[in-house]
C-alpha cells in the first residue's frame, strides 16, 4: 500500500545521516602494511594537491567498519526492542537523526558503495538480519529498510539537487583537511596498501591541548588521489577509535541496474514531497534563524552549541551520561556532549572543561 504526505521531508534525515555515517566510515581505517609499497616520494603539500586534483567520477567497493568509542552497540539495543521505532511509526516513536547516526557509528557494519557520476549513487548497509538502502538515480531518491519492508520515495526538483556527487570519502577527508592550518602538523607516513591500492598516508596531528583527537590519517590513492581511508585516533592512543575501510574498490562504472530500485512486493511505500519541507522551513524561517546552532571557536577546538529544545538526545544515550558541573556529560573517546542544565546541548571533540567554559560564556 502507499501512504502519501504522511511524513515531512525531515523524515528523510535519518536516511541521509545513515548514508553520511557509513560513507564516512569508508574513510576511517586501521591500515595494514600487507605488502611492500614504494610510491614516488611526495611532500605533504604534494599529497594534499593530489587529493584536490583528483578526478574520479565512478567507483564501487565494500566497506568494513568497527568502532571503539566507549559506547555500547546501539544496533543491538534496537534489536532488543530498545530503539525508538521505525521511520513510519505513527505513535511518535520515529527514529531521531541523532539516534540513526549514533547507531551507525557504534558496533560493526558492512556496506556496499556504488557511485556513477553526480546523479547516481547507492549505499547498501548490510547488518546481520537486515539491509538498508539509500539510492539516488537522477531525480529519484529512495530509502528502503528490509527489516520493516518499508520504503520512502521522493522526486527531487532542480533546486533540491546537490551540486556534486555522493563521494563520501572525499567529503569526510575534506572535513579534516579543512583543519590544515598552523594549528595542525601535517606529515606523510609510510606508503601502505588499502583495498589493493598503493596509498600515501597523510597524517594530521592537532597542536591543540583541548582536543580529544590525537591524530587523523588519510589514506590517499597514489594514482587517482581518491581518499580510501581515514584513521582517527584519540589523544594518548595510537589505535583508531573509529575504524573502517574499503576492503575492495573498483574504478569501473557500476552497472546501471544497481540504481534502478523497485520496492519489493508487500512493501509499505511513503511518498515524500520535498516542497512540504520547504514550506515548513519558510514558515519557521525567522524562528529557525534565531534558534539555529552556533559554533564557538575554530578548528580542533570548535564547539557546537544547540539552543534549548532544538535537539533531543536519544534516551539510550542520555542514560549513559554522568553528572558534572553545569549539567550531564555524555563522553566518548572522540566526542564530548554536555547536556546543560539550561537545556542547551554543547558538543565537540574537546575536553569537558572546554565545553563547560563555553557554556559559562568564558
Amino acid at each position: 500500500m502507499t501512504r502519501t504526505g504522511r511524513k515531512s521531508w525531515r523524515q528523510w534525515t535519518p536516511a541521509a545521516i545513515a548514508a553520511g555515517a557509513v560513507g564516512a566510515a569508508a574513510l576511517v581505517a586501521p591500515f595494514s602494511a600487507n605488502a611492500a609499497v614504494d610510491l614516488p616520494d611526495k611532500t605533504a603539500a604534494e599529497v594534499l594537491a593530489l587529493v584536490q586534483e583528483k578526478d574520479v567520477a565512478a567507483f564501487s567497493g565494500t566497506v568494513e567498519q568497527t568502532s571503539n568509542l566507549g559506547l555500547p552497540d546501539l544496533s543491538a539495543l534496537d534489536a532488543a526492542g530498545g530503539g525508538n521505532g521505525s521511520p513510519n511509526d505513527d505513535d511518535g516513536g520515529d527514529t531521531s537523526p541523532a539516534s540513526a547516526a549514533m547507531e551507525l557509528v557504534t558496533g560493526s557494519h558492512t556496506a556496499q558503495v556504488y557511485v556513477n557520476g553526480p546523479d547516481q549513487s547507492r549505499l547498501q548497509v548490510l547488518d546481520q538480519l537486515e539491509e538498508r538502502n539509500v539510492i539516488r538515480n537522477g531525480d529519484e531518491l529512495w530509502y528502503y529498510n528490509s527489516d520493516e519492508n518499508e520504503a520512502l520515495h521522493a522526486t527531487l526538483g532542480d533546486h533540491e539537487k546537490p551540486d556534486g556527487g555522493t563521494q563520501a570519502p572525499h567529503d569526510l577527508a575534506a572535513h579534516f583537511l579543512e583543519k590544515v592550518d598552523p594549528s595542525t602538523e601535517v606529515t606523510v607516513g609510510s606508503d601502505r596498501m588499502v583495498a589493493g591500492r598503493a596509498v600515501y598516508d597523510l597524517i594530521l596531528t592537532p597542536r591543540s591541548a583541548e582536543t580529544l583527537v590525537g591524530s587523523v590519517t588519510v589514506a590517499v590513492d597514489g594514482e587517482t588521489g581518491l581518499p580510501l581511508g581515514v584513521a582517527v585516533a584519540a589523544a594518548g592512543s595510537s589505535d583508531p577509535a573509529f575504524s573502517s575501510a574499503f576492503t575492495d574498490i573498483s574504478y569501473e562504472a557500476p552497472d546501471e541496474s544497481l540504481f534502478a530500485f523497485t520496492p519489493p512486493d508487500g512493501a509499505t511505500v511513503t511518498e515524500v514531497d520535498p516542497k512540504d519541507h520547504q514550506r515548513g522551513e519558510h514558515t519557521h524561517k525567522e524562528t529557525a534563524e534565531a534558534e539555529k546552532p552556533t559554533v564557538i571557536g575554530e578548528g580542533w577546538d570548535a564547539v557546537v552549541v544547540v539552543p534549548a529544545g532544538q535537539q533531543q538526545i536519544p534516551e539510550e544515550l542520555a542514560q549513559l551520561s554522568t553528572p558534572v558541573d553545569g549539567g550531564q556529560l555524555l563522553s566518548t573517546t572522540l566526542v564530548n556532549v554536555l547536556l546543560a542544565d539550561d537545556g542547551r546541548v554543547l558538543a565537540g571533540s574537546v575536553t569537558v572543561e572546554r565545553l563547560q567554559a563555553v557554556a559559562a560564556g568564558q
